[in-house]
């Protein structure tokens, strides 16, 4: 497989990668999230990085191959003699973009985990201050006088 080939998978598995963490993002910001798409999202997510990552294996595989050198530098050397700068330019471009993305989508994700966390605190407490025995029934019956001593 060229590396030509290869970049122009790993471009195309990046931009859905960029939709899913869009369309993650935009779940999270809903009032009332729904879990099932968003672990639907989170499913699909983590196939394209398998397979994002299966890809990058092969292309490393080819540049150590065709003699390049591992790392970046090689990886501009071979993208160089491949005809293929712009396009591994642009790859780069969209990994750091998805990257500052997935980011995030973990920042709002802690965020709403924090705010579920305070509200569930908050609905303890209030719990813990209630005047209803375990039966339901309130154990404090204002208005009513004991009239039997």
């Amino acid at each position: 497989m060229s590396l030509a080939s290869l970049l122009t998978d790993q471009h195309q598995r990046l931009d859905a990668l960029i939709s899913l963490l869009g369309n993650e993002q935009t779940l999270l910001t809903q009032g009332d999230i729904d879990g099932n798409a968003l672990a639907d999202v989170a499913h699909q997510k983590q196939q394209l990085l398998t397979e994002l990552e299966r890809i990058e294996t092969l292309r490393r595989s080819v540049q150590k191959r065709l003699g390049y050198e591992d790392g970046a530098q090689g990886a501009k050397a071979a993208a160089r003699d491949a005809s293929c700068t712009d396009t591994w330019s642009r790859l780069l471009e969209k990994s750091e973009r998805a990257a500052r993305m997935n980011a995030l989508t973990g920042e709002m994700l802690s965020l709403r985990m924090k705010h579920n966390q305070k509200m569930l605190d908050y609905i303890r407490q209030i719990a813990e201050k209630t005047l209803y025995n375990p039966d339901g029934r309130n154990s404090a019956q204002p208005g009513r006088i004991n009239a039997s001593a």
